[in-house]
């Protein structure tokens, strides 16, 4: 491939956000200043010389409700970032998960440039539930970057070529984190227990689970007062998660930033987590967890019917097994998470147990190959190569 080349990037939430900006790492090892990126994303992306039009956390939104409240500014979103594309006529789109979003933009961009290679990054969980959505990313997409082994026959059964790049949330670099820097930080002594809170990267997560993970701590508090409380705030809700927390009556430490986080993960006795990519993170740093979710009751009435595994967690469902237990919905309160947290707070062999059993399941994701963000690079770079014969 010879010249430069324009990439387009499209990320609405904190996942996608560190997704796009490890691909633009390696895309730039690769391509040096022959490459150039435009598109919307985060923080990270930002760090690596993407300028977004827009914030993407006003795009984290959960349920149908919600979804239905924000599409008039979905929509919005939708058109200035064809707008930015019509501009900056990019030579490829990666449009990494958030599937409405992203869906919207691929439609639209395709209206604008119908010979745009467009490429779907992480494809939707049709394993679990609504399995159209194979058919419909086909339509779609030239191409999907799986982050599953399993994915692929869904996809390619309609047609779509699929690249399984890995997850890059089993690569994720633990070796810099200090957990005797974590208790420095935080003032807890070394035989002081480390309860971590992790409450979601949505607007819509903060309010529906942390309320609950609150209940929790504060009944783990009033029978443990040595436990100290440390909640790590994604970028994308920070403000709103140190609001929050600062209304509770036991203190707690909330944190910014990869590096205080991983050196959290390192340093927890337990944690308890909301369901989502960092169950994987913990999981590799070796941390037992119990994890809460829940949804708007109109939104979980809808899929308790289309969901086909009874697993949420993806090192569960590889596992085929409960390794970390899940409270979902009403199973999320107060009481049954704090039971659950305080059984793994007083057992160091089950503590033991479960961070073998979760280690082991991430090596049936796929824990152990290659580099994910070098694999979506070669991809990519394939793909602009077959473009340009």
């Amino acid at each position: 491939m010879t010249g430069g080349v324009t990439v387009m990037l499209v990320a609405a939430e904190a996942s996608g956000d560190d997704r796009g900006a490890g691909l633009m790492r390696a895309l730039k090892r690769r391509l040096g200043g022959d490459v150039r990126f435009v598109g919307v994303g985060g923080e990270r992306m930002r760090a690596e010389g993407l300028d977004s039009p827009f914030d993407i956390a006003e795009l984290s939104v959960l349920g149908l409700v919600e979804g239905l409240k924000a599409y008039p500014k979905v929509l919005r979103r939708v058109r200035e970032t064809a707008a930015l594309a019509a501009r900056e006529r990019p030579d490829i789109a990666i449009l990494i998960d958030s599937w409405g979003f992203t869906l919207r933009v691929a439609k639209a961009l395709r209206k604008l440039d119908g010979g745009l290679p467009l490429v779907k990054y992480v494809g939707p969980q049709v394993w679990a539930s609504r399995p159209g959505r194979a058919k419909t990313t086909a339509q779609t997409f030239d191409h999907l970057l799986s982050i599953h082994a399993f994915d692929a026959p869904y996809f390619e059964g309609e047609g779509l070529p699929v690249t399984f790049v890995g997850n890059s949330a089993l690569a994720v670099d633990f070796s810099r984190a200090d957990p005797e820097r974590l208790r420095r930080r935080i003032g807890a002594a070394d035989d002081y227990p480390i309860l971590l809170v992790l409450p979601g990267s949505r607007p819509g997560e903060i309010e529906r689970v942390l309320p609950a993970f609150a209940d929790a701590v504060a009944r783990l508090k009033a029978e443990r007062p040595e436990l100290r409380v440390v909640v790590p705030a994604a970028e994308t809700v920070a403000e709103l998660v140190k609001a929050k927390v600062a209304a509770w009556t036991h203190p707690a430490d909330v944190l910014e930033g990869e590096g205080p986080k991983r050196d959290a993960m390192k340093a927890a006795t337990v944690a308890l987590a909301c369901s989502g990519t960092v169950t994987t993170e913990l999981a590799l740093a070796g941390c037992p967890m119990v994890i809460g979710y829940r949804l708007a009751p109109l939104t979980y009435a809808i899929l308790k019917r289309l969901i086909r595994t009874k697993y949420v967690t993806l090192f569960n469902i590889a596992a085929q097994d409960f390794v970390a237990p899940e409270l979902i919905q009403d199973d999320c309160n107060g009481e049954s998470l704090a039971r659950e947290v305080a059984l793994r707070l007083d057992d160091p062999t089950l503590r033991t147990q479960q961070a073998a059993r979760q280690f082991e399941a991430l090596g049936k994701m796929g824990r152990g190959g290659p580099d994910p963000n070098e694999a979506a690079a070669l991809a990519v770079l394939k793909i602009l190569e077959g473009r340009a014969r």
